[in-house]
């Protein structure tokens, strides 16, 4: 098992993939069949574990991608050393239009000063974010959301949380149990999957780019190769480390 607290992130906006998508599986165990047949499915307690597609990876011409491509394929063959894979939700998730645009982000802030970093760069912050009020158990829980531009987990809604131990993990709501009526809203949502880890009052959750720590899915790799002017699109299979 390698390490899952201080691992870097996947590059994934210098790649450029064409399509993402990212499941629970291992969610439940056969219960046996009835009667007539059918079966009865019983939920597990750990509530399966994430997976992830990142795919057709837009690598066009010889340049810094192919070197990355190596370092994936030879810091994840073997799945024995991680990653943190952030689930791109720029557009669906509750953030702000800002300048014409859905701003899951902003960058360009500045010192207290008015003064930008050397390279003319600033600070960045989420638009939206929130923080663990209560947690009920490893399935409920009561968490505040800041700067929400519409209702938070009205369907669904994704969000990370750093734990001390399992690192960076990825959850979602599947029900909102009870919402409080005021500009940042306390929700108390049912989660899935469980907490991988306790959390205590105030540990903050993330919205916008959520991620989670991941290795390469078993029986997979990341072959270096391309076709033709250094064209090639390549895609990685991951699943949740632990």
């Amino acid at each position: 098992m390698g390490a899952l607290i201080g691992q870097p992130d996947f590059p994934i906006d210098f790649l450029r993939p064409t399509r993402i998508s990212f499941d629970t599986v291992g969610n439940e165990v056969d219960g046996g069949v009835n009667g007539v047949g059918e079966s009865t499915s019983i939920e597990t307690s750990g509530g399966g574990m994430w997976t992830a597609m990142i795919e057709g990876m837009v690598l066009e011409g010889p340049d810094e991608r192919y070197e990355v491509i190596s370092w994936l394929g030879a810091r994840l063959n073997g799945g024995f050393r991680n990653i943190v894979v952030p689930l791109v939700n720029d557009k669906v998730g509750a953030f702000p239009i800002i300048n014409g645009a859905v701003r899951p982000i902003v960058k360009g802030i500045p010192h207290s000063d008015g003064s930008l970093f050397s390279d003319g760069a600033g600070y960045s912050q989420a638009t939206v974010y929130g923080e663990v009020v209560a947690m009920e158990n490893s399935g409920i829980l009561r968490v505040r959301v800041y700067g929400g531009a519409r209702k938070v987990f009205r369907w669904s809604d994704f969000f990370s949380i750093y734990h001390p131990t399992k690192g960076w993990r990825l959850y979602r709501s599947w029900e909102l149990l009870d919402q409080t009526v005021e500009a940042n809203p306390v929700s108390r949502i049912a989660i899935q999957p469980p907490l991988r880890e306790p959390v205590s009052v105030g540990d903050r959750i993330e919205l916008a780019r959520p991620r989670c720590v991941m290795k390469q899915a078993r029986g997979q790799t990341i072959p270096w190769g391309y076709e033709g002017w250094y064209s090639s699109r390549p895609s990685v299979s991951l699943s949740e480390a632990f």
